[in-house]
C-alpha cells in the first residue's frame, strides 16, 4: 500500500481501515474504493484535505 498523498510506502495502521503516513504525516482512511485524507492538527484533531481550499488533489487509483 502507498500513501495517496505522497506515494510513500512507509505506512502504519492505526485503526480499522485507518492509516498514518510517516513520509508526509497525513492520516487516511480507506472504505471500499473511497479514500479520505486528513491532516493532523497541532491539537491532534483531523482536518479533511477535501475541506482545505487549494491544497492537495487525492488520487484513489493508488491502492
Amino acid at each position: 500500500m502507498r500513501c495517496p498523498h505522497c506515494n510513500c510506502r512507509d505506512i502504519g495502521k492505526i485503526g480499522a481501515n485507518q492509516f498514518y503516513c510517516w513520509g508526509c504525516f497525513m492520516e487516511f482512511s480507506v472504505t471500499g474504493e473511497e479514500v479520505k485524507v486528513y491532516e493532523v492538527a497541532e491539537d491532534g484533531s483531523l482536518i479533511s484535505v477535501a475541506d482545505m481550499p487549494g491544497e492537495v488533489e487525492v488520487s484513489t487509483g493508488i491502492i
